[in-house]
């Protein structure tokens, strides 16, 4: 058996191995299902059946909730060779299931966002299915944009099922379309938000560290403080979002509360990692090594929160539900037993540890290069951005933040190799007639230089050629107006890939309306089944 083939065998097997693994997981709720629908007084046999479809599909939900979101935290951190795969793997795994049952709350509302007027539909049963067909289509949709590579929002998804359910069993005038409106706002909100944040971080920490001739001096210094915002940042994060279940702070509390920790913090640190930061080689890759733990903690924290809120996308149909045939009464907060919270736990942790990796890597590597210091940039993003957001009530998503932080930091890399690319032909021009090494020697003083130093050679260049006034002339004397294209076109394919930008733009746009057709089609076949 050659090489490939073995490989192709061993990715076969291992494919009907997690299918098997995940179809197991199914069973086990289902059966569990039965016993406690069994166990409850005044259940019909086929309001039985109806918990353990449902169930076992919130079950599938939360799987595929694990499957897709968990890139947002881990995809950076595994991107810049913080974490491993399987390190993060099993960190997310278990933050997530600690983050949904400690901090996922008693109460989870079972209209997300006040999607649907739940007085529009009076019979309990009726809303039974379509919470139903809206669990089974968000995780359907779910599973396909998993399958395709594509991070999407979860939390968009279970909106536009309930909205395309509601639609099917009472009407357009079911719907709250200013909340619609909203949610179609921050599709290109939330991606600008984070992606402007996180380039401003990231080109804070080039000016502030990586383009100083002292790279580890200026670590020493700088490093501390970022870390400290951090801390700052997702203690506020933790207050507001994450434990948001469990205590209620007001934001300025909160961010008090984060100021103080992140000062504590920082005396704590400062002496250790300028230690640490001195004993580095001078470079960008000595800088990098000081974020790595700091970057493992975030992503731990993020994922906690995560397992706290967006678990109630898979256990609040449940809930509600559970509660319909159960009390034979339609809540628009359901109390959520343990075992259902359990569930959703379990399903996360599961789905992420089976069929994880794929966006993990998709987040981490596939759309553009990551280090640790690019990995912060995202990370910080996401958190304030999040922040931010929420106390302006805007119902942003945070797959669209962590993907479009990404975006961000790609595209400032492009924008600034393609602008060193222009100050490298000055530099050629400067030095028409030179020989190679006193090129390349003066090459190599200029990319150690401090900015201000910079500007002073790329002027004398200038002064020196006489021949063009601006850097994009310059460039122009150095290479053919065609080559000059092709140039920056192959930076902007090397370092963001547009066709991986393009399929997850995409998967965002179509996730409302796709959920919402396949929920209103599958409530159609189960009223058509049932009548």
């Amino acid at each position: 058996m050659t090489k490939k083939s073995r490989s192709r065998f061993i990715s076969k097997h291992q494919d009907v191995l997690q299918l098997g693994a995940a179809l197991l997981f199914l069973v086990v709720v289902g059966v569990y299902a039965s016993l406690t629908g069994a166990s409850t007084a005044g259940l019909t046999s086929s309001a039985v059946w109806l918990l353990i479809v449902a169930a076992s599909v919130g079950a599938y939900m939360a799987m595929n909730i694990g499957a897709n979101d968990v890139a947002n935290n881990m995809g950076p951190a595994v991107g810049s060779g913080a974490m491993t795969m399987g390190w993060a793997i099993v960190v997310a795994a278990v933050f997530e299931a600690l983050g949904a049952i400690v901090a996922g709350g008693d109460v989870v509302g079972t209209i997300k966002g006040g999607i649907i007027d739940p007085d529009g539909i009076t019979d309990p049963a009726l809303f039974a299915w379509v919470m139903f067909a809206a669990l089974l289509a968000s995780a359907l949709w779910l599973n396909l944009a998993t399958a395709l590579g594509a991070p999407v929002s979860t939390t968009h998804s279970i909106i536009g099922a309930v909205m395309g359910a509601g639609i099917a069993a009472g009407g357009w005038g079911l719907v709250h379309w200013e909340t619609i409106g909203a949610i179609v706002i921050s599709w290109v909100v939330s991606p600008l938000m984070g992606g402007a944040m996180a380039a401003a971080f990231l080109y804070l920490i080039k000016r502030s560290v990586t383009y100083r001739s002292d790279k580890t001096e200026a670590a020493s210094r700088v490093v501390p403080v970022l870390i400290a915002v951090m801390v700052w940042a997702y203690t506020t994060y933790m207050l507001l979002k994450g434990l948001g279940q469990v205590v209620k702070v007001d934001i300025l509390v909160a961010l008090l509360a984060g100021a103080a920790v992140s000062v504590v913090v920082w005396w704590l640190i400062r002496k250790p990692i300028a230690r640490a930061a001195m004993r580095q080689h001078n470079s960008k890759d000595g800088v990098n090594r000081l974020f790595t733990w700091p970057l493992i903690c975030s992503a731990a924290l993020l994922s906690f929160a995560h397992g706290a809120n967006d678990v109630a996308n898979a256990i609040g149909p449940l809930a509600a539900i559970y509660e319909a045939v159960k009390e034979g009464a339609i809540a628009t907060k359901a109390g959520t037993p343990l075992w259902i919270m359990v569930l959703g736990a379990l399903g996360l942790s599961v789905g992420l540890a089976l069929y994880g990796a794929r966006l993990i890597r998709t987040v981490g590597k596939e759309i553009t290069e990551l280090d640790n210091m690019r990995a912060y940039s995202i990370a910080m993003s996401a958190t304030l951005t999040v922040i931010v957001a929420s106390q302006l009530g805007m119902p942003v998503s945070t797959t669209h933040i962590s993907v479009g932080a990404v975006f961000g930091v790609g595209f400032l890399r492009e924008l600034l190799k393609v602008n060193y690319a222009k100050m490298e032909a000055v530099v050629f021009a400067g030095h028409q007639g030179a020989d190679r090494a006193e090129v390349e020697a003066y090459l190599h003083r200029f990319e150690a230089a401090e900015v201000s130093e910079k500007k002073r050679m790329l002027a004398d260049m200038k002064r020196r050629t006489k021949q063009r006034e601006a850097a994009e002339t310059e460039l122009g004397a150095v290479f053919a107006k065609k080559e000059q294209k092709a140039f920056k076109k192959a930076y902007k394919k090397e370092i963001v890939k547009r066709s991986a930008v393009m399929r997850i733009v995409a998967a965002w746009i179509v996730t409302v309306p796709a959920s919402a057709l396949l929920a209103a089609f599958l409530f159609y076949v189960v009223r058509a089944v049932l009548s």
